[in-house]
C-alpha cells in the first residue's frame, strides 16, 4: 500500500502552534543528526554497522509526544532517532558512535547498543527482534512495581517475522501487560521488499491474540500522535497491549554499506513527496504563519547543536584498556569455600 493512500486515516488530536513547532524542532535535530553521522561515517569516524532513521522521524517524535516520565521505551539497531526524542544529550549520542570514553556506553556500544536508565531507555539491540523480548519483560515489570508505565517496544518489518515476537504477543496478552508494540513498515527488510516477505497486513498479526491493532500514516506526526494516544488509552485502562504498524520509509539504505539499488530513484523521490518535515513545515506555514526567517534560525541553532555534539566527540578521550575487562562479568566469593 502506497504512502499517499492510506488504508485506515486517524483523526487528529488537537493541537497547538507551541506543540508543533517543538515537534518540527525535533525531527529536524534527528535528520540533520542523521545527516553529520552519515558524514563521520565517510570520514572514518565512525565504525561498525550504522543504521540511520532518515525519514522516519515523525514516527518517534508523535509516540514519545504521548509518553508518561514513567513510561520505557527499547528499540533495535535503527536507533539514534529514538535516543534524541527520548532527550539523551546528543553529545554522548556522537560519543558512542565515534567510540569514545563521553559515550552512553562508555564507547563500547557503538550505535547499536546504547542505553539510559535515566530517560528509560533500554537499547539499541543488533539481534532481529530481541527487543520485543525484552520490552515485553519491560511490561512486565511495569505491571509488577505497578508504576503505572507502559513499554513502547518497536521493531521493523523484518523483524514482525521473527518467531520469538508472536511467543511475545501471547505472553502479553495472557498476561495483560502493558506494552505497545510499534512496527516501522519502511517497507524493506535489509533489501527485501515487505510485498516479498510479509503476508497479509502487518498491523493484525496480533489479531490470533486478541491485540487490537492499527494502521497508521507513519509520515504524518499528528496521525502518529493520535493512533498513540488512543493505543496508550487502551494500554492504561488495563486491557493489555497494542498494536501499531507505523507505514514510513527510510531514504538511505538499510545501512551505511548498502547503496539501495533494489528500488528506483523514482520510488524514492516519490515518497518524499509527503516528507514528515516538510508536511509539518507547510502546515505550520499555512495554519499558523509561520515565516522562512523561523525556520533559517531554527536550521542555525540545529547545526550548532550538532557540530557541538562532533566537537564533543572528537575531544573526548578512547576508552582506557582496562574497560575491556568491565561490564562482562561479576565475580562473587562465598565463604568457607
Amino acid at each position: 500500500m502506497g504512502l499517499h493512500a492510506m488504508k485506515k486515516q486517524t483523526s487528529p488530536t488537537p493541537h497547538t502552534k507551541e506543540e508543533l513547532l517543538g515537534f518540527y524542532k525535533e525531527m529536524l535535530l534527528i535528520r540533520r543528526f542523521e545527516e553529520r553521522c552519515a558524514q563521520l561515517y565517510g570520514m572514518g569516524q565512525i565504525a561498525g554497522f550504522c543504521h540511520l532513521y532518515i525519514g522516519q522521524e515523525a514516527v518517534v517524535v508523535g509516540i514519545q509526544a504521548c509518553l508518561a516520565p514513567q513510561d520505557s521505551v527499547i528499540t533495535a539497531y535503527r536507533d539514534h532517532g529514538h535516543m534524541l526524542a527520548c532527550g539523551m544529550d546528543p553529545k554522548g549520542v556522537m560519543a558512542e558512535l565515534t567510540g569514545r570514553a563521553g559515550g552512553y556506553s562508555k564507547g563500547k556500544g557503538g550505535s547499536m547498543h546504547m542505553f539510559s536508565r535515566q530517560k528509560n531507555f533500554y537499547g539499541g539491540h543488533g539481534i532481529v527482534g530481541a527487543q520485543v523480548s525484552l520490552g515485553t519483560g519491560l511490561g512486565f515489570a511495569h505491571q509488577y512495581m505497578k508504576d503505572g508505565g507502559v513499554c513502547v517496544a518497536y521493531m521493523g518489518d523484518g523483524a514482525a517475522n521473527q518467531g520469538q515476537v508472536y511467543e511475545s504477543f501471547n505472553m502479553a496478552a495472557l498476561w495483560k501487560l502493558p506494552v505497545l508494540y510499534i512496527i516501522e513498515n519502511n517497507k524493506y527488510g535489509m533489501g527485501t521488499s515487505q510485498a516479498r516477505h510479509a503476508a497479509g497486513n502487518l498491523f493484525e498479526r496480533g489479531a490470533p491474540y486478541g491485540i487490537p491493532g492499527e494502521q497508521v500514516d507513519g509520515m504524518d506526526i499528528l496521525a502518529v500522535r493520535a493512533a498513540a494516544t488512543k493505543a496508550l488509552e487502551h494500554i492504561r485502562s488495563g486491557k493489555g497491549p497494542y498494536l501499531l504498524e507505523m507505514m514510513t520509509y527510510r531514504y538511505r539504505g538499510h545501512s551505511m554499506s548498502d547503496p539501495a539499488k533494489y528500488r528506483s530513484k523514482e520510488e524514492v523521490e516519490e515518497v518524499r513527496k509527503c516528507d514528515p518535515l516538510d508536511r509539518l513545515k507547510a502546515m505550520l506555514e499555512s495554519d499558523f504563519s509561520v515565516d522562512e526567517a523561523y525556520f533559517k534560525d531554527l536550521e542555525k541553532s540545529v547545526k550548532e547543536v550538532c557540530l557541538e555534539a562532533v566537537a564533543f566527540a572528537q575531544e573526548s578521550p578512547l576508552p582506557d584498556a582496562s574497560e575491556l575487562y568491565t561490564d562482562i562479568l561479576i565475580e562473587t566469593h562465598e565463604e568457607n569455600q
